[in-house]
């Protein structure tokens, strides 16, 4: 037995608080931004004991009481209903106190970004098919933050490199595209985090990127390793924890975004069906691997957003070109702390993920690989990046 509880746009009342049995059933009729969570959306909230809703919030929180401290609870997720039988995970939620507050979902996140809700989750290939580049098992918790939900496109890249460059920025490349629409490529790790910068002061934000330890002076020029004020509202590359908790969209323990197998009508990645988890077909993607070889400036890279978002309307998180994450390529993967790391303090390399057009998904496109890239003075044909922005 279970209770529903609707919740409408411009209306979002909630009835029916009691639960009986361990399911909380939320049904969401929302407009919502991406087409990802277009329509109806249920969700459930499941675990070790019964719990009791309190209420849930117009702003998406859930508050939730009578669950077992020190246990993990999931929301899943279903786009109809009756029947029920195909909910994904959502997100993991660890229980600490005796009455929890959780944001799951944002009716009104900023435009162009999808939230990440907060949560514990497994970092790494827990499936047992390990390639030596991919991440280990690592039990991770990570606060809610926005998370763009394409590539930066070529187009987008030039508006605000444009602006960056009038008003005291310094960039080492100016960027390309296959078109501008396409991603942008051809960008270094500290001209992305650069660019991040001039966004966020575009938009009147203030910047996450400074030259000085004392975060006074913001990185505008030159190659350095900036220091990061992670509590200012500006743009910023992800941490590699943070991207692979939004790769997963929510799903445990699967290689991508969107399930165990692959093909090319879900990424833009090099087809090799030696991989018994790559339905092909091999090489490179037909739509896209158009207009001659492979070579400057013509890549085979898709339009942002060609292909199904995963679990929290995200696009493009396996395939299409590899991203920058903010921390330094090493292990373990993140801080000796489990909660938000943002990586080794020190190290040659920063860390790469997602794979591109050109890579085969053994090598590339699932959740737990990572690459060790080159930041300075490269200039990487197959690398994009996205923003992030704390909640």
């Amino acid at each position: 037995m279970e209770t529903v509880m609707r919740t409408l746009p411009g209306k979002r009342k909630v009835s029916g608080l009691t639960l009986i049995g361990i399911l909380i059933m939320l049904s969401l009729l929302v407009g919502v931004h991406q087409a990802a969570a277009q329509g109806t959306r249920f969700f459930r909230i499941s675990g070790p004991a019964a719990t009791t809703i309190a209420a849930f919030r117009p702003d998406g929180s859930l508050v939730w009481s009578n669950a077992l401290t020190g246990t993990n609870y999931t929301v899943q997720t279903v786009t109809a209903l009756p029947g029920g039988t195909n909910w994904v995970d959502y997100v993991q939620l660890r229980v600490t106190n005796g009455v929890n507050t959780n944001l799951i979902f944002a009716f009104n996140p900023p435009a162009g970004m999808a939230l990440i809700p907060a949560g514990v989750f497994t970092m790494g290939n827990s499936i047992g098919d390990s390639d030596i580049t991919d991440a280990n098992p690592t039990n991770v918790t990570v606060s809610a933050f926005y998370m763009d939900v394409n590539l930066v496109s070529y187009g987008q890249w030039q508006s605000v490199f444009n602006w960056a460059t009038n008003n005291g920025y310094g960039f080492a490349n100016v960027g390309a595209g296959r078109a501008a629409n396409n991603p942008v490529q051809s960008i270094n790790w500290n001209d992305a985090v650069k660019w991040c910068n001039a966004r966020s002061q575009q938009a009147g934000l203030a910047p996450v990127y400074y030259t000085d330890a004392g975060l006074t002076k913001i990185y505008t020029n030159g190659s350095i390793a900036p220091y990061a004020n992670w509590t200012n509202s500006g743009y910023r590359l992800p941490t590699e924890a943070e991207w692979e908790k939004a790769a997963r969209g929510g799903l445990s323990g699967q290689r991508f975004p969107w399930g165990n197998t692959i093909s090319e009508s879900q990424a833009n990645y090099y087809g090799d069906t030696y991989y018994n988890y790559d339905l092909g077909p091999n090489g490179w993607n037909a739509t896209y691997a158009t207009g001659g070889p492979p070579n400057p400036p013509n890549f085979y890279t898709s339009p942002v957003g060609s292909f199904a978002p995963n679990g929290y309307g995200l696009y493009d998180m396996a395939g299409n070109l590899f991203e920058w994450c903010w921390d330094w390529y090493g292990t373990p993967y993140g801080n000796p702390t489990t909660t938000n790391p943002t990586g080794p303090t020190t190290g040659n390399n920063r860390v790469l993920r997602g794979g591109d057009w050109g890579f085969d998904a053994g090598h590339g496109s699932r959740c737990a690989i990572r690459i060790a890239g080159l930041s300075e003075p490269a200039v990487p044909e197959d690398i994009g990046f996205r923003c992030v922005r704390g909640h």
